[in-house]
């Protein structure tokens, strides 16, 4: 809801497809967030930029505790999310 009024969210075919993404870049200034989602392929010597989304801090917050919240549902439904590590310092996949 906007301003208490409920709205309609309408997305083109194009972008319902989704674009699959294993590496998120973040950064920020004191206006805005800026979020590259990229996708990396092995053996490949750099990753692809798929999309960027650029929102306000108050934005970015909330993005943050419904991402949260949908974890969590998530987790109860269907088990604990493991994220693994190989070991080495390598930075590749999701992190700020």
């Amino acid at each position: 809801m906007a301003n208490g009024k409920p709205f309609e969210v309408e997305i083109d075919k194009e972008k319902g497809l989704g674009v699959y993404s294993n590496l998120v870049m973040i950064t920020h200034s004191p206006s805005e967030f800026v979020l590259d989602f990229a996708r990396i392929m092995p053996g490949l010597p750099k990753a692809k930029v798929v999309a960027r989304v650029i929102m306000a801090p108050q934005h970015a917050k909330m993005f943050l505790k419904a991402l949260e919240d949908n974890i969590k549902k998530y987790e109860e439904r269907f088990g604990e999310i493991k994220i693994e590590h190989s070991g080495d310092d390598k930075k590749i996949g999701f992190h700020g």
